[in-house]
């Protein structure tokens, strides 16, 4: 997923932006609110991770401006410990979650796939859609007859990204900001990868939807 990342302390940005990478996720960071403002009216990132105290303009108020223009981009504010205040601001402005500092970064990666599940309408730490199931944890899928089949990063992101929204067409454009740390746009990038997929699930599971992009069909749902 591609992930952006608000914090102005330098240090704790970098060892955060290392872990969430060895955790299959692209991160994009920036470290003042007005950036921050013009990133998620520019940008669509999975999920936000939002400092409160932030310099040009606080975390709140970047929330508060979203939210007033109708962006529901998943948000996940970070409080100072023994600031319940921030933290009942920031839920009633629009967050989906709240964290307080310090905090361990294994706690910070199981927020954010909770909120991005809840965000799309998953409730476990597995993804199953048609008889495949997606581990979050072991970055491996599992087949329907029971076989274990082991992914890239980038091959579990990019599944990841097309059983988030089984049933619709992902864009290419979508797939490739979520699976590539540059975008991954040009060549033939994107082709390889899904022909990757295609060989480890089965040639029928991705769909080519012409000049839109590509599809994972949900026939239990009928989609």
């Amino acid at each position: 997923m591609r992930l952006l990342l608000v914090e102005d302390d330098r240090d704790l940005a970098a060892r955060l932006i290392r872990r969430l990478g060895e955790a299959g996720h692209i991160v994009e960071q920036v470290g003042d609110g007005e950036r921050a403002l013009a990133m998620g009216r520019t940008h669509d990132y999975a999920l936000v991770i939002l400092d409160i105290g932030l310099p040009r303009l606080s975390g709140l108020e970047v929330l508060r401006r979203w939210r007033a223009e109708g962006r529901g981009l998943p948000v996940l504010i970070l409080t100072a410990r023994d600031g319940w205040r921030e933290r009942v601001e920031g839920l009633r402005a629009g967050a989906d979650d709240y964290l307080g500092k310090p905090f361990e970064p294994e706690e910070l990666l199981a927020r954010i796939e909770a909120v991005i599940r809840r965000h799309h309408g998953h409730a476990h730490d597995r993804l199953q859609v048609d008889g495949l199931v997606l581990d979050m944890g072991k970055r491996e899928v599992l087949l329907e007859d029971g076989r274990a089949v082991a992914l890239t990063g980038t091959e579990f992101r990019l599944l990841r990204a097309l059983m988030l929204r089984a049933g619709r067409v992902v864009a290419r454009e979508r797939l490739a900001a979520e699976a590539f740390e540059d975008g991954g746009q040009s060549g033939n990038t994107l082709e390889v990868y899904i022909r990757r997929l295609r060989c480890k699930l089965g040639e029928e599971r991705i769909v080519t939807r012409r000049g839109q992009g590509y599809m994972l069909p949900d026939r239990e749902r009928g989609e």
